[in-house]
């Protein structure tokens, strides 16, 4: 995470006091530009669950490594993913993998005025995973439909933001325990 704040656990009860929460940004202009390419997007998704290299990544996503590089260096450059040690590989050979930073979780709408397809991206790349996981790996799912104003969209983003931003500034507290990811998309449905 970029600013890490004072480990504490989510609060448990009501009127307990939640922990403190580094807050949202408005991207960068380097930042902005780094998550405006799915395959950039998709790289930080994949270094955000387990350190990969650059050869891991591009055979992972079916691109070759010098493009897998490429991407990489823009994304270490924006602060987005950052080099984790050296270690040996498979063949005896040194190799560098990297790590998300978890600073696009601060960003205010990193992807503003991009095209749909781009602002799209993180929710396709999420949806693949949970496909790919199955229905076995779903720990909770609930569907609704409400009737929302302009500025109750605002206030429910608010809302469910505060609460996961508790979590994501404490996740580091549990990383023993199994991970979950998660999605939270509203959108108008077809007329």
């Amino acid at each position: 995470m970029s600013a890490e704040p004072t480990p504490q656990e989510p609060a448990a009860t009501a009127g307990a006091t939640p922990p403190a929460v580094p807050g949202r940004r408005p991207p960068t202009a380097l930042e902005a530009k780094a998550l405006a390419h799915p395959l950039r997007q998709r790289i930080v998704r994949q270094c955000g669950t387990r350190e990969m290299t650059n050869k891991e990544l591009a055979d992972h996503l079916g691109v070759a490594p010098g493009t897998a590089l490429h991407h990489v260096r823009l994304l270490v450059r924006a602060g987005l993913l950052e080099p984790a040690d050296v270690r040996t590989g498979a063949g005896g050979a040194l190799e560098r993998p990297y790590r998300a930073t978890g600073a696009t979780w601060w960003l205010d709408d990193p992807l503003r005025g991009t095209a749909p397809d781009v602002r799209f991206g993180p929710f396709a790349a999420a949806l693949d995973d949970a496909l790919a996981a199955g229905p076995d790996a779903v720990s909770t799912a609930a569907t609704f439909g409400l009737h929302l104003s302009d500025d109750d969209v605002a206030e429910l983003d608010r809302r469910i933001l505060a609460v996961l931003d508790e979590y994501v500034a404490t996740d580091d507290q549990r990383l023993d325990r199994p991970l979950h990811r998660g999605l939270f998309l509203l959108h108008r449905p077809q007329p």
